[in-house]
């Protein structure tokens, strides 16, 4: 080739190089899970506009679903975090203006119908169940001794209920803390084509779910729901309710932790002296960690001034339990577990007194002062009283049957001295009773919660005789020095602990504050496994 046709050849390549590169050149599409984590952070940016948002979610779930086998984990977290946040999204955006009602949304050119699916069997929750919710992460569990969580499909939340009656008009509805009651729940998205469907899950009930027509393990969050209510320096509030009982009656009662379920049987938890309702946190929190225990039971508690004698807080409460069976069909009865005081108050639940704790109070007036009081007086109510059958087991922790000395020395005189009865006990109190109550300088000594756990308090003495009249158990607590029966929690003795005719008796190395234990709560465990009087067979843990 001479070095003219070289030339030419040259020219001809170069012309050709210059023309390919005039060629449009195609972005190869991106894998479907990085398109998937760039969907995640876009739809995360709050200035866009909400539906924008939810389509964007949607297609991140979408596209990391087929690959929740083979890419795990990487799918799976963009799979559950587009789960639980388009959840929370759709609920909260525009008042709720999006929420339960189907959609069709556009993303990167791709339209999806949404629906969200409603309560069509258990497991599922309804879609109004709840009036708002939070991501279990954003929740700190640094409280808990333990944080229970379930590893798998689905965007974990907590689901948060405020009734309507205090969102409008301030007031606490009824049986539901001020916070709302809390559940976990587990958002799932199940695409058919473009078809999605958001369903809500409860975790407590099951604990795989079906994406696709493959089974995978469901997420869940146990703990955040109860980390979600607010910390309270415990301590104070205790001696609150105990020296300031007119304050604290206004936060009197019983509260569900979780929705009502007419499955699950409730266990009432009754905190003792100086004490809260936030003294179970840990206990409900591990209980709540057995499959069995929760999908089984619910959780609820009783709040009460423990200033107040143990009569009339025990009156509180079955004034609380009518009021739950008049709003709730309780089919299967509850279970009542109660420690130090809160466990004399659950003994008077199963108990029909007659008039003996009336007698033993008012003794040789007794008779001429019943004439004078109706039956509607609380002096009245508070000492004669029938059991409930609805009670169909009680559990007592460290509890003073028969009283303490700590209540005779020089800590129970400076606690009665200190104690402020609540204006209504004492603006309800007939005359006749004042009498009776009279020293002998014609000072007027009203009954409060020291005085009531006095080994020589009269109400003790006459209980201790009358049966209970539901099957029973007892924790003990030792200190951890296994010298039963001469021993002590430290506050309550053996004596005063131990019930003849309890269905068992478990020794635990421990305090009064012996309900925290771990043995405590494997014990309870064991009990709550037991079968109901009416039930069989028992639970197999």
């Amino acid at each position: 080739m001479n070095s003219r046709s070289r030339l030419l050849l040259l020219i001809a390549s170069a012309l050709l190089s210059a023309g390919c590169s005039t060629v449009p050149q195609h972005r190869r599409p991106a894998p479907p899970l990085v398109q998937a984590a760039a969907d995640l952070r876009t739809a995360r940016h709050r200035t866009l506009p909400t539906e924008n948002r939810a389509a964007l979610y949607l297609e991140a779930a979408a596209l990391a679903q087929p690959q929740l086998d083979t890419a795990a984990p990487a799918a799976r977290s963009i799979y559950n975090s587009a789960a639980a946040e388009l959840t929370d999204l759709l609920q909260e955006a525009d008042g709720g203006k999006l929420w339960n009602r189907p959609m069709v949304l556009s993303a990167n050119g791709t339209k999806y119908t949404l629906r969200i699916t409603p309560k069509t069997q258990p497991g599922i929750w309804s879609p109004n169940t709840f009036t708002d919710f939070k991501p279990a992460g954003s929740i700190s569990c640094r409280h808990f001794r333990h944080h229970f969580r379930q590893e798998g499909v689905g965007g974990t939340l907590v689901g948060i209920r405020k009734a309507p009656s205090f969102l409008m008009l301030g007031r606490r509805p009824q049986f539901e803390p001020r916070t709302g009651i809390t559940a976990p729940v587990t958002a799932t998205l199940d695409f058919h084509g473009r078809d999605a469907s958001l369903t809500l899950r409860d975790p407590a009930l099951a604990d795989t779910v079906r994406l696709q027509g493959k089974p995978e393990p469901l997420a869940a969050d146990f703990t955040a729901p109860f980390a979600y209510y607010p910390q309270i320096p415990e301590l104070w509030y205790g001696l609150l309710g105990l020296i300031n009982v007119d304050k604290s009656m206004a936060f009197s009662g019983l509260y569900m932790l979780q929705p009502y379920d007419p499955n699950r049987i409730p266990v009432i938890l009754v905190h003792g002296l100086i004490s809260t309702p936030h003294m179970w946190k840990n206990v409900i929190n591990e209980l709540e960690a057995d499959p069995l225990i929760r999908g089984r039971y619910q959780f609820w508690v009783f709040s009460y001034p423990t200033g107040n004698a143990p009569v009339y807080s025990a009156l509180m409460l079955r004034q609380e339990l009518a009021r739950v069976q008049k709003n709730y069909p309780l089919t299967r009865g509850c279970i009542l577990v109660g420690h130090s005081m809160g466990g004399l108050v659950s003994r008077m639940q199963v108990t029909t007194t007659g008039r003996a704790l009336w007698n033993a109070n008012f003794r040789e007036k007794a008779a001429r002062l019943n004439a004078r009081l109706p039956a509607t007086h609380p002096v009245k109510q508070s000492l004669i009283f029938k059991a409930n059958p609805q009670v169909k087991k009680v559990v007592f922790i460290c509890v003073p049957h028969r009283g303490s000395q700590l209540a005779m020395g020089s800590l129970g005189a400076l606690g009665r001295r200190l104690i402020s009865l609540p204006s209504t006990i004492v603006t309800t109190m007939h005359q006749s009773v004042f009498n009776i109550l009279k020293t002998s300088t014609g000072q007027i000594i009203l009954p409060n919660s020291i005085s009531g756990l006095s080994p020589k308090n009269h109400t003790l003495i006459a209980m201790d005789k009358l049966p209970i009249n539901a099957p029973y158990y007892s924790i003990i607590g030792d200190r951890g020095k296994g010298n039963t029966p001469n021993s002590t929690d430290g506050v309550v003795p053996y004596w005063s602990s131990h019930l003849e005719g309890a269905r068992s008796e478990r020794i635990v190395p421990g305090p009064h504050s012996a309900y925290n234990l771990p043995e405590t709560i494997s014990e309870l465990k064991r009990i709550l496994a037991e079968p109901l009087p009416e039930e069989r067979p028992a639970l197999t843990l």
